[in-house]
């Protein structure tokens, strides 16, 4: 019988991450796809809950947007553990008792995917990320004492130190596209392999709100008897315009 195995299993051995055309790139290597980076413990201190600047994060009443970002909270979460499971499953097939995968570069392109497919899940979450954070902290400092769970505050730090990295990676992406030359297209190695890495280093990050996502619906559930300010939703380039009427 095969040994059982965790979701972070450290046996899994580093594999490069493979373009479809079939190598990486040489100068970046691949973070190992089932081994977590490290995280604060209970000993290590949580971020305050007040440390953000809120002049962006004033009281609004939109619960419109709110609900909707919730569903896009909901979404992620849901698609992400589809996701998630998938990957278990692989492993478990592709993998030995000790954790290696028989096709090293097979397992390097299915992890690729698991992290493309996990970046996409996140998209429609993106904007409403920090409004969902915001709103969060507003309505944790204002619960009751005796409702309030000793790990919130630090998931919520988790999951804002993960969307900062996650912008910084998504600018660092942008600055990659426009250096790259003419020639690199999707679907050419050019283009493919710092995308894959791309991906790669976003994965971790995007799992942080996988596992610590549920964290703003208890807060959101445990608020919902009590009158909550809401922190704004910015809204989108398009919407500032005013559209001309003839």
């Amino acid at each position: 019988m095969r040994c059982a195995r965790s979701r972070w299993s450290t046996r899994t051995p580093p594999v490069s991450t493979p373009s479809a055309h079939g190598h990486a790139p040489p100068a970046v290597s691949r973070r190992n796809p089932r081994r977590p980076r490290p995280r604060r413990t209970s000993a290590q201190p949580s971020r305050p809950l007040a440390a953000e600047p809120t002049g962006l994060h004033l009281i609004s009443s939109d619960h419109h947007a709110h609900r909707d970002s919730l569903r896009h909270l909901d979404d992620y979460l849901n698609d992400s553990k589809k996701i998630l499971d998938a990957w278990d499953a692989y492993t478990d097939e592709h993998t030995d008792l000790d954790g290696w995968p028989h096709d090293d570069h097979a397992y390097g392109m299915r992890a690729s995917q698991r992290d493309a497919d996990t970046l996409t899940a996140f998209e429609p979450l993106r904007y409403g990320a920090r409004h969902l954070l915001a709103t969060a902290e507003t309505k944790l400092a204002q619960l009751p004492q005796n409702t309030v769970q000793s790990r919130w505050v630090y998931q919520l730090g988790v999951l804002r130190d993960a969307l900062d990295r996650l912008d910084e990676l998504h600018e660092r992406w942008l600055a990659t596209q426009d250096a790259l030359p003419t020639t690199a297209r999707p679907g050419t190695a050019d283009f493919d392999d710092p995308l894959a890495e791309h991906h790669a280093e976003s994965w971790s990050y995007l799992d942080d709100w996988a596992t610590h996502g549920k964290t703003l619906r208890e807060i959101n559930s445990a608020a919902r008897k009590a009158r909550s300010p809401l922190a704004p939703i910015p809204l989108p380039a398009p919407l500032r315009r005013t559209a001309a009427r003839k």
